[in-house]
């Protein structure tokens, strides 16, 4: 009778111990599941293949909800340009945004003020030229005027809100303007 209660007990052990391995295993299957399913989601909407391009723009968050508003990077190295954002920047920026149409409370709007808050990152600056690249690639050229002059507006209008000494001169900077160049390039015919 003993034998029993041990064989049954080991029994359960086991039971247990495959129930736990089961576990254990969905749960890493669902969890690389869940970190490749943005990545391919990402090569879908964007057209991009390049896997450090995607490695990047997942770990920027960047996602179908935050995608139109990564559109808009290039905005944050305007307001970047001179080292550091001023209240008109800002102000400038979130309208131009608004223009988008990201509005507050949506998830574009929450990212754009995440990426607005450090100083802009050389990979997120990469990532947003292959984007531009292969949205150029599926444009025909009048689009891709259309898409080029107003994100430049958007751009110029951030450039614009703060600069210039006493309301004179040139009120964009240097580095604004190597900004507005390669928005430029990046759509250029």
């Amino acid at each position: 009778m003993s034998e029993d209660i041990f064989l049954r007990r080991r029994k359960s052990f086991e039971e247990e111990f495959f129930v736990r391995r089961d576990a254990d295993l969905v749960d890493k299957l669902r969890k690389q599941l869940e970190k490749e399913q943005p990545r391919e989601t990402l090569k879908q909407i964007t057209g991009i293949q390049d896997e450090v391009v995607i490695d990047t723009l997942v770990a920027l968050h960047v996602d179908r909800d935050t995608l139109a508003a990564f559109a808009l990077y290039p905005l944050v190295e305007v307001a970047w340009a001179d080292g550091k954002v001023d209240d008109r920047e800002f102000q400038a920026f979130l309208t131009a945004a608004a223009e988008h149409g990201i509005t507050p409370g949506t998830p574009g709007h929450e990212a754009l003020r995440a990426f607005l808050k450090e100083s802009p990152r050389e990979e997120a600056r990469k990532a947003w030229f292959a984007w531009a690249a292969e949205l150029k690639r599926k444009l025909e050229p009048a689009e891709r005027r259309q898409v080029r002059d107003a994100l430049l507006a958007r751009a110029r209008a951030v450039a614009e809100a703060s600069g210039g000494i006493l309301g004179l001169g040139s009120r964009i900077s240097a580095g604004e303007q190597r900004v507005l160049t390669a928005i430029e390039q990046a759509f250029s015919d």
